[in-house]
């Protein structure tokens, strides 16, 4: 069981920039098998099975792939090479993955792709006893979602890093963060913060990387004032990571933000009247920086994309204090939503870090272990102890 809880903490904390491994349409392994296929939505699924199956069943719903990838799995191979379906067959459990129908924004088609993912398990080789459905950042919502909205279908939720709280709060503060560097750094993207040219996308990572990266060096009084108003977290014992926030920010700008307008029906950023602070002239600043507003229809088709704040089954979160691509805020707005009965069902990690999804073994061990809790009503010994839960409840984390 720790080497499940290794494999998570190892992918999670990877986000969704690894590669990927190919599987054959009958790829075999010493633990069982793996078989991928095609879903009726187009998406691609992959099922793997072990020798000596558990009953239960692990669902992994990926993060962020640009749009102008191919469909693929995602994080299913980590940096040593091990395969991460292998070794999960290896403890006893049945593994399942999808690559959604699309990339970009696909938080709806994720939630639809894992339902019809588990049909399809379900209808090859029967009902689990136990299935757990697991997230990082994108996939982090796909799975609140799917734990609110339809938990007759799993036992319970861990959800990571992911914009649980209020999606439509995670595209102004990205919004926010490319209208403030271009006030800060003028001429360095040609075109409009909410329609980003092609010719941007396609020279990324050959000219505007480097550009950015040169305005940075020349400019650290820049710097300094973009960070200061755009409240984008950093390591403050690490300078490195002040440039690792802003180039990791922008990348999602420049990726995201066609794609989200398009699939959502129109711009769905507004700071129409946000009043930025933290610069050496917040007047100046606010009376030349870019206005833009949101569409209404962008706004009314970003409602399916909100969670309720109402899981009746488990749902365990973990978030980085200092997450600069999805703020740990997302955590607390979440929290805020739940009602007193829905609050029993909810344990709410923070971990006092900077960086997205950065987690160690032993609090994804926690963490899972506190699902397993949840959902069983036991202890997983081998995963946490009972001083491990007294010393949470002691440390004022939400274990109910």
């Amino acid at each position: 069981m720790r080497r499940i809880v290794l494999l998570l903490v190892m992918t999670l904390t990877l986000g969704a920039s690894l590669g990927t491994r190919p599987v054959t349409a009958q790829s075999t392994n010493v633990n069982g098998t793996c078989v991928e296929g095609i879903q009726p939505s187009g998406a691609l699924w992959l099922i793997c099975m072990p020798q000596n199956w558990n009953g239960d069943l692990v669902i992994w719903a990926h993060g962020y792939v640009a749009f102008n990838q191919p469909l693929d799995f995602q994080n299913l191979e980590l940096p040593d090479g091990t395969y991460l379906p292998d070794l999960i067959q290896d403890l006893g459990f049945a593994f399942a993955t999808t690559s959604y129908r699309t990339n970009g924004l696909a938080v709806l088609e994720g939630v639809d792709d894992i339902r019809e993912l588990r049909e399809i398990f379900v209808t090859q080789h029967g009902t689990p006893k136990d299935t757990y459905l697991t997230g990082a950042s994108e996939g982090g919502l796909v799975t609140t979602l799917l734990i609110e909205q339809s938990p007759e279908l799993f036992s319970g939720g861990l959800a990571t890093c992911g914009p649980i709280g209020d999606f439509r709060a995670q595209i102004n503060y990205w919004g926010d963060f490319f209208v403030l560097f271009n006030y800060f750094f003028p001429g360095v993207f040609p075109g409009s913060p909410v329609s980003i040219p092609q010719e941007v996308i396609d020279n990324w990572e050959s000219v505007y990387l480097p550009a950015a990266s040169a305005a940075l060096a020349a400019d650290p009084d820049a710097v300094r004032q973009l960070i200061a108003t755009s409240k984008a977290p950093i390591d403050p014992n690490n300078p490195e990571t002040i440039k690792g926030t802003i180039l990791s920010i922008l990348w999602y700008n420049v990726f995201a933000t066609n794609d989200s307008v398009a699939k959502l029906g129109g711009n769905p950023y507004s700071n129409e009247r946000r009043w930025y602070f933290g610069s050496d002239n917040d007047v100046k600043l606010n009376r030349e920086v870019q206005r833009f507003s949101a569409d209404p229809v962008a706004l009314a088709t970003i409602r399916a994309y909100q969670t309720s704040g109402s899981p009746t089954i488990p749902l365990v979160t973990l978030h980085t204090v200092a997450d600069e691509i999805v703020l740990f805020t997302q955590g607390l707005r979440y929290a805020a939503k739940l009602s007193p009965q829905a609050r029993q069902n909810v344990i709410q990690i923070p971990i006092v870090r900077y960086g997205h999804c950065q987690f160690t073994t032993e609090e994804i061990q926690i963490a899972f272990g506190l699902l397993i809790w949840k959902v069983t009503g036991t202890i997983p010994t081998d995963l946490i102890s009972p001083f491990d839960v007294e010393r949470l409840r002691n440390a004022d984390m939400r274990i109910n």
